[in-house]
């Protein structure tokens, strides 16, 4: 029996060794500077294995978010306070392996799960080093106030931070529940005090979640050495991110008002994962999405 002439066929829908190469450059923090600079709008979504990483590379996606949100679409936790960071790490490390074994262009950023950088900041750096060393290019971590100096801490290190302000979901339980965040004088001077305090201390991206789309537009103004990456935050914001399977229409529960399915309404023919994917980069880069008077508060 002769072989099969095809070599690059491999089975259990497996990537190949190789990819056609990539026509942009691999992202880097200089690059998303850069965008910040323009008014290019950032897009990211979430990952958590090879395959769909790849995918989301291939489509455009500039930053791929190996996020915590794994407890809740994966293992089918109710909150992310449950996540390992041997979870994390071999989620991050999944997603990179995709990504080598592709294009490898898309900017990595790995989150510190729940109790992972909470004690000190000497825990925070060795959880970092955790995920970097699996392969992710930056660390997200959420909350503000105490996290400055933590923040401080690992970017003095050589490691990128990303932060998230708003609806922080690690403490879920501690705001009484998925509530906008920033309402009301009070609560939108602290928040914007803590985000001028991260960005002081070198977070370089920050994640703002479940924010009155006007105060994130502010804050998009106001931060020129930070990026806001907006989740329920209107279109202000210098880019925007969605968990992978809400933008796919995969929730298992009640979809976000924040979400939109980018596979509704594509022909059926012709519908893919990839293309979701590509026409929600389309979306985020040319305004269409999200609308603030339907995604928004």
């Amino acid at each position: 029996m002769t072989s099969p002439s095809n070599t690059s066929v491999t089975p259990y829908g497996t990537l190949p060794p190789s990819s056609t190469p990539s026509t942009r450059k691999p992202i880097s923090l200089p690059r998303l500077r850069e965008m910040q600079a323009h008014g290019e709008k950032i897009t990211m979504l979430t990952a958590y294995d090879a395959t769909f990483a790849a995918v989301a590379d291939a489509a455009g996606v500039e930053c791929i978010l190996v996020g915590d949100s794994l407890g809740m679409v994966c293992q089918g936790l109710t909150s992310t306070v449950g996540v390992t960071l041997e979870t994390m790490r071999h989620h991050t490390e999944c997603v990179a392996n995709g990504l080598r074994r592709s294009q490898a262009t898309a900017w990595l950023i790995g989150d510190l799960p729940f109790g992972s950088y909470h004690e000190s900041k000497e825990q925070a750096l060795r959880s970092a080093v955790v995920l970097m060393q699996a392969g992710a290019h930056m660390v997200k971590l959420e909350g503000g106030g105490w996290t400055a100096e933590t923040v401080r801490f690992l970017v003095e290190r050589g490691i990128p931070v990303c932060a998230h302000l708003g609806l922080t979901p690690q403490t879920v339980h501690a705001l009484g529940g998925y509530r906008v965040q920033g309402k009301g004088e009070e609560a939108a001077a602290t928040l914007k005090r803590h985000a001028h305090e991260l960005q002081d201390a070198g977070a370089a991206m920050m994640v703002l979640e479940m924010v009155p789309a006007a105060l994130s537009a502010e804050l998009t103004k106001e931060l020129t050495h930070c990026a806001t990456i907006g989740i329920g935050a209107g279109s202000g914001t210098a880019g925007q991110v969605l968990v992978l399977h809400d933008m796919l229409g995969m929730n298992l529960g009640k979809m976000p008002k924040f979400v939109r399915n980018f596979m509704e309404g594509a022909d059926n023919k012709t519908a893919s994962v990839r293309g979701a994917m590509e026409a929600y980069v389309r979306a985020v880069k040319d305004g269409s999405f999200p609308v603030n008077a339907q995604h928004a508060w």
